[in-house]
């Protein structure tokens, strides 16, 4: 890979981990369609890293946040992620070696209805939830999860329509994550696609999902969360439009 690649990569990564420690995901997405647009690495690959990167930010977000979580709806969320993380994952690998522009058309359309659907503030409900609807939540973010190791846009979208507490909504959704990235790293490794370069952008990102966690934790930026999703989302909505572009023509 160049040293640009390295470079964007890396400034995804710090970029995307800041991120989702001040507002509880994004990480994968913004990882996903920053550097899937610069088309320095492969998806699979990427996607492959970006589970591993994902699940070493949220064990460091998620210190001190495990007595929040919603153990109501978790459970069912997670009973749907499993099926589909693998699917996903099955999805992703039959794409990239037969119909790649398929694949690049499906990620930019994701990146656009992902981002335009977090840019809208979810009308909270009167009441929690019930099963079916946690378990097709879990459904749709397993999927997303196993194809481009992403589950924000849907999961983002589901919890913060409950009407539960901020911290409760963050710490039910990185524990989510957590289980996602595990389950479809453990899937990808089972298929033989945990590479020596998969390890290498791994391993080389640690410190930079690290630090861009814990300034996350100590430095959140001084505007709103609202503010902030509204300008990630809007530069990653311009990403989306733009791999939408370049894979159709």
């Amino acid at each position: 890979m160049e040293p640009l690649g390295w470079v964007v990569f890396a400034g995804a990564v710090f970029f995307g981990s800041y991120v989702q420690s001040v507002v509880g995901f994004a990480m994968g997405m913004i990882v996903v369609a920053i550097v899937g647009a610069s088309g320095t690495i492969s998806l699979p690959v990427l996607t492959a890293a970006a589970s591993i990167i994902a699940f070493v930010n949220i064990l460091v977000s998620i210190k001190g946040h495990l007595p929040s979580v919603n153990r109501a709806i978790l459970p069912w969320m997670m009973a749907g992620q499993i099926p589909t993380v693998v699917l996903g994952v099955w999805i992703i690998m039959v794409l990239d070696q037969e119909a790649q522009m398929v694949l690049q058309l499906l990620l930019g359309l994701f990146i656009v209805i992902g981002s335009s659907s977090m840019m809208i503030r979810p009308i909270p409900l009167s009441q929690v939830s019930p099963r079916w609807a946690c378990l097709a939540a879990g459904i749709g973010g397993g999927l997303s999860g196993g194809m481009f190791s992403a589950s924000g846009p849907v999961i983002g979208w589901f919890t913060y329509r409950q009407p539960l507490e901020l911290a409760v909504i963050r710490a039910t959704m990185l524990l989510f994550f957590a289980a996602a990235s595990s389950l479809r790293t453990v899937v990808v490794a089972f298929q033989g696609g945990i590479t020596p370069e998969v390890l290498w952008l791994s391993l080389i990102a640690l410190p930079f999902v690290t630090i861009g966690a814990w300034l996350g934790r100590i430095m959140p930026p001084p505007i709103s969360d609202a503010a902030l999703k509204r300008s990630v989302f809007g530069l990653l909505l311009i990403t989306g439009f733009y791999i939408v572009v370049t894979a159709v023509y």
